[in-house]
Formats: structure tokens, sequence, C-alpha cells
């Protein structure tokens, strides 16, 4: 996943709000007591949100799977006069140098965990990096979107130099989210390359995100709907999940 993606994935992404998400994410931040780093943000892709942040907060790290996002990356941080140091680590192992105010998964890190003991693997090695009193911050797509708001469609964009078909399905026994994106990009020969792109999340509920984040030691566990700080409603899209470890 996101090998070739990964050269027109900021394209693709072009209208995301990401200066809101990440003034939304250092409030959040702070609401929760993270006044100062480090903060690892997991599954970082390409800094989107990584390289606003560390105006908030300087000491943070972005770290995600995926060599050519890193590369993008840093690529991105250079060009800003951001020095943002870029680590390619399994989110699930997550090992840092120092113990972390915060730990951050954003963007549906999360979702992309489709098995309980991805996700268990996630919260224990966050749990571990964290400091005492420190928090884990994430946020997912919810059952609600995956389920009804996205679930099984064909959906088409098209642009003068980049269109993609997206074909999605949703399984209910398994909450399982299957995404296919044909994407075709023009180059200089005015010919298109076509890349193709296949990823699956999993509608977590927030009953199983509880649970998972109380089993690992997770205290004052807090839900929130998409980019505010009052409580999810029933057709919220995202939720923003919020925990501690005890100091």
């Amino acid at each position: 996943m996101y090998t070739d993606f990964a050269s027109v994935y900021d394209r693709l992404m072009a209208d995301v709000p990401y200066a809101e998400w990440a003034a939304f994410y250092a409030g959040l931040m702070k609401a929760h007591g993270v006044t100062d780093g480090p903060v690892a943000e997991c599954a970082c892709g390409t800094g989107n949100l990584t390289i606003p942040l560390s105006r908030f907060y300087e000491r943070i790290t972005g770290i995600d799977l995926s060599g050519p996002m890193l590369e993008k990356a840093m690529e991105k941080a250079r060009l800003q006069g951001r020095l943002i140091p870029f680590v390619r680590q399994d989110m699930r192992k997550l090992a840092l140098p120092k113990k972390a105010s915060c730990v951050l998964s954003t963007c549906d890190g999360v979702n992309y965990l489709t098995r309980a003991d991805d996700v268990l693997s996630f919260f224990r090695a966050a749990f571990a990096s964290l400091r005492p009193g420190g928090a884990l911050i994430f946020d997912v797509s919810t059952p609600y979107k995956l389920k009804t708001e996205l679930g099984t469609c064909l959906r088409a964009l098209t642009d003068p130099d980049i269109c993609y078909i997206w074909q999605s399905s949703f399984d209910d026994a398994s909450a399982l989210f299957d995404i296919r994106m044909d994407i075709f990009v023009l180059g200089k020969t005015d010919l298109y390359r076509r890349l193709t792109e296949e990823q699956t999340q999993r509608a977590h509920t927030r009953e199983e995100l509880t649970a998972w984040l109380s089993s690992t030691g997770f205290a004052d566990i807090a839900f929130y709907g998409d980019r505010t700080m009052d409580p999810p409603d029933e057709r919220e899209l995202r939720w923003h999940v919020a925990a501690h470890k005890p100091d």
C-alpha cells in the first residue's frame, strides 16, 4: 500500500483543510494536558498534518510504514524550512528513544488496523511509549460513515491532469470497508499512466475501542465529534478519541 500511490497522494488530497485540522489537534492536545513534546504522529503519510503541527509542537516526529510517503514528507518539510525527523516504523511496534507526551494517529490510521490484535498491539506500543500522564489521541472514520455515507458505491473524479475510478464495498459481517482506485495520471507525452491502489479499513465501534483502550491500561477515555470538542452524535462521520496513561 502507498508505494506508487505516494506520487499522487497529495494531488488527490489537495482539498483537505490540513491547516484547520492541525489547529484543532493542537487545541485538543492542549485540552488533554499536552503542552510540549515530544510528540509522535503515527501513520503520518506525506506529513500533511505533521508539518503544520510542528508550528505548535517543535519536538514532533512523523512515523509511517511507507518509505515513499516519508520521502515526500521529508522533501515538503525541507522546502518549508521545518526540521522534522521522519522515521519508517510499523505503528504496531512503535518504539521511541524518549517517552512521549503524546502519541497521535491521524487521518484514519487506526481504521487501517483491521484486526483486534493489530489495534491492541498499537495501543500497547503507544502506552509503553508514553510518559505517565501522557495522552494517546487518534481519529477514526465511524461505522456510520464507512457503511452508510461511503458504503458500496462507484465514484469517479475527472480533472485535466488526473482522474480516478473509485469502487468500494462494505461487508456487514466483518465490518470491513474495501476500496479499489484506478488512477490515471497525465504524463509529459500526453499519455496517461495508470496506477491501481487497493485499501481496506475496518469500522471499529465505540464499544470496541473503549474496551481495547481500557484493557491496555488507558484511562479517562473521551470521544469527540468531527473537529469539535462536543460529544459525537449518532450520524458523526469521524470520532476523535483521547485517552491517558495514568500518572
